[in-house]
C-alpha cells in the first residue's frame, strides 16, 4: 500500500452539450498529468454544468455514456486514473454522478445524494438523489467522492468517514457570488474536514454559462482545517497536489497557495469571463454597444475590451438635440482610450420622422415620457440594425438599480443580447469604473491605462432625453436608493424594517412600488451575469401580477 499519492486537480472550463470537446479536454489534461495517480474533473464535466433541461434529452445521455466508455478505455494507457463527472441512468432514474476510470474500465460510479433546490439550482426537477455513497478504492486508499451539495450538509461526509474513507475529493459546479469563496472554505470545507478528521480537496469549474459564471478557486484543506493548496480564481489550471500517509492518516503537502482576486476585481473578472464565454460560444464576431458618455456604457465598453480585445468592440454614440457636448467628448475619449472602433450617428432625422408620423395621433397632447422614450427606442433599433447587418452582438448597459425601479426603456436601451451590469447596483458600477482606471484585471485583454474619462465619473447621471434632465429628478440619489434596494431585493426586508433603519417611509414605499411594477420589464430584459445572491431571473422569481405591498 503506497504511502504517497499524487492527485491532479483539473480546474477547467466546460461547454454545455459539447461532449466530445469536453472529453478532449479531459484527455489533454490527463496527458499533462502523467506523473499523477489520479486526476479529478469538475461536476458534470463531460456534459457541462448546469445542463438545465438539456439533460432530459435521451440522445444526450446516450452520447455521454458512449464517450465515457471511450475515456474509460483510454485509462488503460500510461497516465493517472480519472474521476469524471457525468449523468447516469440507473434503474430508469437519471442521476448526477461521478465515475472512477482506471485500467481501461469504469471501476466505480458514485451518485450525488443531496440535490440543491434553491436559488439558481433546481436539480430535484432533473435528477433523482442517489443513496448515501460508499468510498471508491484507488491504489489501496479509500476515497470519498461527495459531489458539490453533498458537503454543504454534514450527513454525506459523516457517512463516508464512518464507512472508512481516508480522504474526501469533492467535485463541484459552484457559481460565483460575492464573498462566496470565503463561505466555501471557512463555512463549509473546513467544517467538514475538522468534523470528520479527513483532508478535503475541493475542485470547482471555471467559466461562464449564460447568466452564471464559475470562479474556480479550487483548494485543499487538511483534517485539522489548515489550508494546504489554493488555486487561482478565474483561470483554468491543472495542478498536481502531493499527499503523504502519516501516522494519523493522509495529509496534503503544502503546495501552491494563490492569492484570490479582492473586491472589486472579483466582480469585474466575473463580468469579463461571463461576457467572453457568452460571446465566443454563441459564435458572435464581437459586440456593439451604445456609448452615451455615461458611466454605465463606459464601464460596459471597458469590460467588453477586457473580455474580447479592442478589435472586437464597436462603440456608437447617437446624439440627439438633448445630448450635451461633454457627453460626446466623453464618449469619444473613452473609445480612444480603449482603442475601439467608434462611430457617431445622430438620431435627429429619425426623431423628426417619428414626430411627423405620430403628429396626428399625438395632436393636442403635451410632450412627455412617450416622446422621451422614442429616442431610446430609435437608438435601440439602430444598434440592432448594426448587429443584424454586421454580426456583432448588441450589449445592453443598464445597471441593477435602474432595472429594479424600471428606469429603463423597454425595446429601447433594454434591447440587446447580454448585459454585464445586470446584477450590479449603480454605486457598484462607480466603484468598478474607478478600480479599472487604476488596474488591469489579470484575465483582461485591455490597455493598462485609465480608460474612463474623469468627467464621466464626476458628472451627475442623466439619460439626456429632455433639457436639463438628471436621474435624481425621478429617483432618489443612488447613495440613498441603493441601500433601500439592497434591503428590499437582497434581504426581502419590509417597509417597516427599512423605516426602523432610518429611511423615510414614503420614500421606501415609493421604491417598493416601483420595484414591483417593473417586474414585467425585467422578464423581457437581456440575460446578464449573476453577482449577488438574489439576481433578477434565476434567483428572484416574482409574479408580474400581484397586489402585495409590505407597508
Amino acid at each position: 500500500m503506497p504511502d504517497t499519492l499524487k492527485i491532479t486537480l483539473a480546474q477547467l472550463n466546460q461547454s454545455v452539450g459539447d461532449i466530445s470537446g469536453n472529453a478532449a479536454g479531459v484527455l489533454a489534461a490527463r496527458e499533462a498529468a502523467k506523473g499523477s495517480d489520479l486526476i479529478v474533473f469538475p461536476e458534470l464535466h463531460l456534459i457541462g454544468y448546469p445542463p438545465e433541461d438539456l439533460i432530459l434529452k435521451p440522445s444526450l445521455i446516450e452520447r455521454a455514456a458512449a464517450q465515457l466508455q471511450i475515456l474509460a478505455e483510454a485509462s488503460a494507457g500510461d497516465g493517472p486514473a480519472m474521476l469524471v463527472g457525468s449523468a447516469f441512468v440507473l434503474d430508469g432514474a437519471l442521476h448526477n454522478g461521478v465515475a472512477l476510470l482506471d485500467q481501461g474500465k469504469v471501476q466505480a460510479v458514485r451518485l450525488k445524494h443531496e440535490l440543491p433546490n434553491y436559488g439558481t439550482f433546481d436539480e430535484m426537477r432533473l435528477f433523482q438523489p442517489g443513496p448515501l455513497p460508499e468510498p471508491v478504492i484507488l491504489r489501496g486508499t479509500m476515497i470519498g467522492v461527495p459531489i458539490c451539495e453533498d458537503i454543504w450538509r454534514s450527513e454525506v461526509c459523516r457517512h463516508l468517514a464512518d464507512f472508512g474513507a481516508e480522504m474526501l475529493v469533492c467535485i463541484n459546479g459552484s457559481p460565483y457570488e460575492i464573498n462566496k469563496d470565503a463561505l466555501r472554505i471557512e463555512g463549509v470545507a473546513k467544517r467538514r474536514a475538522v468534523d470528520t478528521g479527513l483532508p478535503l480537496a475541493y475542485l470547482n469549474r471555471v467559466g461562464g454559462q449564460d447568466e452564471l459564471v464559475f470562479d474556480g478557486a479550487s483548494f485543499v484543506v487538511n483534517g485539522d482545517g489548515g489550508l494546504a493548496v489554493q488555486l487561482r480564481d478565474w483561470e483554468e489550471q491543472v495542478v498536481q497536489t502531493n499527499w503523504t500517509r502519516t501516522a494519523t492518516g493522509w495529509r496534503c503537502d503544502r503546495g501552491m497557495v494563490a492569492d484570490l482576486a479582492v473586491h472589486p476585481e472579483d466582480i469585474y473578472c466575473a463580468m469579463v469571463l461571463a461576457l467572453r464565454d457568452y460571446v465566443n460560444r454563441n459564435g458572435f464576431p464581437g459586440v456593439v454597444l451604445g456609448l452615451s458618455g455615461g458611466i454605465d456604457s463606459a464601464t460596459c465598453a471597458a469590460i467588453a475590451v477586457d473580455a474580447l480585445g479592442a478589435d472586437r468592440v464597436w462603440g456608437v454614440m447617437m446624439p440627439s438635440r438633448f445630448t450635451a457636448a461633454q457627453s460626446r467628448e466623453d464618449a469619444a475619449s473613452c473609445a480612444k482610450a480603449l482603442g475601439i472602433r467608434y462611430t457617431e450617428m445622430p438620431i435627429g432625422t429619425a426623431v423628426d420622422g417619428f414626430d411627423f408620423m405620430l403628429g396626428e395621433a399625438f395632436e393636442g397632447t403635451q410632450r412627455d415620457l412617450a416622446e422621451e422614450n422614442l429616442q431610446s427606442r430609435i437608438r435601440g433599433a439602430a444598434l440592432m440594425a448594426l448587429s443584424n447587418k454586421f454580426g456583432p452582438m448588441l450589449v445592453t448597459t443598464g445597471n441593477k438599480s435602474e432595472m429594479s425601479v424600471g428606469y429603463a426603456t423597454i425595446y429601447g436601451d433594454m434591447a440587446g443580447g447580454y448585459n454585464p451590469l445586470k446584477d450590479a447596483y449603480k454605486m457598484t458600477v462607480f466603484a468598478l469604473a474607478r478600480w479599472r482606471n487604476g488596474h488591469v484585471p489579470r484575465i483582461g485583454l485591455g490597455p493598462a491605462r485609465p480608460v474612463i474619462p474623469e468627467s464621466t465619473l464626476t458628472r451627475a447621471p442623466t439619460a439626456e432625453l429632455r433639457d436639463g434632465q438628471r436621474d435624481d429628478d425621478t429617483l432618489p440619489p443612488y447613495e440613498t436608493l441603493d441601500p433601500i434596494l439592497i434591503g428590499l431585493v437582497e434581504h426581502d426586508k419590509s417597509v417597516e424594517q427599512l423605516v426602523k433603519e432610518g429611511f423615510e417611509r414614503s420614500l421606501v414605499q415609493h421604491v417598493e412600488r416601483l420595484l414591483h411594477l417593473a417586474e414585467y420589464k425585467r422578464r423581457q430584459a437581456a440575460p446578464g451575469v449573476k453577482l449577488t445572491a438574489r439576481n433578477f431571473g434565476r434567483d428572484r422569481r416574482y409574479p408580474i401580477t400581484h397586489a402585495f405591498r409590505s407597508g
